[in-house]
């Protein structure tokens, strides 16, 4: 705001000219600013004020007034004195495109355009352009911004690790402030190493702490504000290592604290919906508002704000918002159409609403279209058709993905379904298939001879000896000294080619050699066997037990006296075939017929024969009233409950996002 060299002898201007150099010394922007409004009605045209003016918009945040100046007056403000200003207006208007251009076409790059353009370029997501121009400022540069550049230095190594999946490389930046540490759990995090990424957050939080107490002006919840993004990082790191309820506890306490980064808002209100799923959805309904906050999207990366699109539509397709899903997958699938995550999403709506031959018509379309994701797709594919119980058709499909058709786990999956079929043929065919692959491309190695045994031992379970020979006698010629194997190879040959198993069991050991100093009476004897064979009963008389001292007399249980019936006569004989059936004794006659009921006569009407004696009360026993058999009632109590309703999984899964990177403020135009 110097005003040297552009004061004309003017009294009231000259003085307005010192009240904006003294506001301007002050950090009074406002009141300069009215002092420079007085100079531009004097003179509309004059640059310096222009200038001035400029300046003390974009230091009280009117960068919008600031930018439609430097618009308005393009003929006396060119692009190399007001080229920074205008670009940084840009940038902080998130007009980062305008921003860029308007860089590339100054002149002059000095430190504090350079600096800029790395902000500019770590937003447009170009961080290998960004991390060359933060490795030339940090090499030629000395000033008191060192530690601020390495801070931006190591956010744009944590984003590559994270979102490029690159292996961050290792410049040797220290880790002397908890932004540095920060940044370092984040390319740990990138990279995997969950449990050395927890140890560096921890001491990020340390390094906060103690950074903050030396501040006597910063209270508690100033501290704990600042702690918020190393807390919800602490968090994600745990939702990764599977402690989904500590996980869950520390979110909770990051949203209660409601932090003014919209950012970190929105992450973390989105990784507590991807803990909640399909359970609690009225939580996340009140957490997803979180996720849509004015400014999200220009503090987040591209690929958070899909994941927290995504998010979205699975809690509306968990709610049974059917449109609505519809409509957000169509919105993602415009913006990012070679994207598989939004046709996994729509095919499991369609197998909500039973539409599955649907399902996989969108998955064979999408397959077809964009190659290079098709192997999840195919995967999905197979599975809705063994859902269906078209096994073959899945096994085809399963054996259409190339890049997986020789790994373990597809070739165990493969033959468990063909041989579910019945078809052992081709489950024998797929083992033939993976063996050559394999004979040809690593020979010998362990998974190539777990292939070989692992066909040998099918063949020889369904029969299939004489193919399983090639395999053993493979296997043998690999290790000599396996006897298990030469035992099989042996079995085998003996029912194709007797002469050839006489032959190999030359290669057996000697039974000398097999021997084991076994005790089979302790080896029947023990707690594992499961029969014990009994000894022979001794005859009475034969010897005489032997005499026993005093000591070696084992006392003999009483034997307790059986219950006899009430009604036992031990006079009379038992009944030789008491313990028959009743009906198959041969003293069983049948049951007896009772009496006929008594018909009713042809006499007056209601009158029955033998009246008179029935009507006579003392002539007739007294019978309690019968009770109806059970089941003989004409009604049926049915329970009318209703079985719990289970809830499908869907065909994606919800996508778990990290919390920003964090980078420190430096310099003028600094972040």
């Amino acid at each position: 705001l110097s005003n040297s060299g552009h004061i004309h002898g003017s009294g009231p201007v000259s003085a307005l000219w010192t009240e904006i150099n003294r506001c301007g010394q002050n950090g009074d922007f406002t009141r300069a600013l009215k002092a420079v409004n007085k100079i531009l009605h004097e003179n509309k045209d004059d640059v310096t004020a222009l200038r001035c003016k400029i300046v003390c918009l974009i230091q009280n945040g009117g960068f919008k007034e600031a930018l439609n100046v430097m618009n308005t007056h393009t003929k006396s403000l060119t692009s190399d004195m007001i080229g920074f200003e205008k670009a940084y207006c840009e940038y902080r208007l998130n007009r980062v495109d305008h921003a860029l251009k308007t860089i590339q076409g100054i002149p002059e790059q000095t430190d504090k355009l350079k600096e800029l353009y790395g902000q500019v370029l770590y937003r447009l997501e170009r961080y290998d352009e960004c991390l060359a121009v933060y490795k030339d400022m940090i090499r030629n540069s000395q000033d008191d911004y060192e530690e601020e550049r390495k801070t931006n230095l190591s956010a744009v190594l944590a984003a590559q690790s994270t979102w490029e999946n690159t292996s961050a490389e290792d410049l040797g930046l220290p880790e002397s402030s908890y932004e540095l540490c920060y940044n370092a759990a984040c390319c740990l995090i990138g990279q995997g190493q969950l449990s050395q990424a927890m140890q560096k957050l921890q001491k990020a939080e340390e390094l906060c702490r103690k950074s903050l107490a030396e501040d006597s002006d910063v209270t508690e919840e100033d501290v704990e504000a600042e702690l918020a993004i190393i807390h919800s990082q602490m968090a994600y790191v745990m939702q990764l290592q599977g402690r989904t309820e500590d996980a869950l506890q520390l979110y909770n306490q990051v949203i209660k604290l409601k932090p003014s980064d919209v950012g970190l808002l929105a992450v973390t209100a989105n990784n507590i919906i991807t803990i909640n799923k399909d359970q609690n959805v009225f939580d996340s309904k009140k957490k997803v508002k979180l996720t849509s906050a004015e400014g999200v999207e220009h503090k987040l990366a591209k690929k958070q704000l899909q994941a927290i699109e995504i998010n979205k539509a699975l809690l509306a397709m968990y709610t049974n918002q059917a449109d609505q899903c519809n409509k957000m997958l169509a919105s993602l699938q415009t913006q990012n159409p070679g994207h598989p995550r939004p046709v996994l999403i729509k095919v499991a709506q369609l197998c909500r609403e039973k539409q599955h031959n649907k399902a996989i018509e969108l998955l064979q379309r999408f397959s077809d279209q964009h190659p290079e994701s098709a192997s999840g797709i195919k995967l999905t594919m197979a599975q809705l058709y063994v859902t269906q119980g078209h096994v073959t058709k899945a096994c085809d499909i399963l054996k259409s993905i190339e890049e997986m058709k020789y790994k373990p786990g597809m070739i165990s999956a493969l033959v468990t379904m063909y041989t579910h079929e019945e078809d052992i043929d081709s489950a024998i065919d797929v083992f033939t298939q993976a063996i050559q692959y394999y004979q040809s491309e690593q020979p010998g190695s362990a998974i190539h001879l777990s292939l070989v045994r692992e066909a040998a031992n099918y063949k020889l379970k369904y029969g299939r000896k004489k193919e399983a020979t090639s395999d053993l006698e493979q296997l043998w010629k690999q290790n000599k000294k396996d006897v298990h194997t030469l035992a099989q190879l042996i079995s085998a040959y003996s029912l194709v080619d007797q002469d050839k198993a006489k032959a190999l069991s030359k290669h057996l050991p000697s039974p000398d050699t097999m021997s084991f100093n076994v005790d089979v009476d302790e080896l029947e004897n023990s707690h594992g066997a499961t029969y014990i064979r009994k000894k022979a009963a001794k005859v009475v008389g034969e010897s005489q037990p032997k005499e026993q001292g005093p000591e070696g007399v084992k006392k003999k249980k009483k034997k307790k006296k059986g219950k006899l019936p009430k009604n036992y006569d031990p006079k009379s004989t038992p009944d030789p075939e008491r313990w028959l059936p009743m009906r198959e004794r041969s003293y069983y006659r049948g049951k007896k017929k009772g009496k006929k009921k008594e018909q009713v006569g042809r006499g007056t009407q209601g009158a029955t024969s033998g009246a008179c004696a029935e009507l006579d009360a003392s002539k007739s026993a007294s019978s309690p009233p019968t009770s109806p058999r059970p089941g003989s009632g004409t009604g049926t109590a049915t329970s009318n409950a209703i079985p719990p309703r289970q809830q499908k999984p869907a065909a994606a899964g919800a996508t778990r996002k990290k919390a920003p990177q964090k980078k420190k403020k430096g310099g003028k135009g600094g972040w």
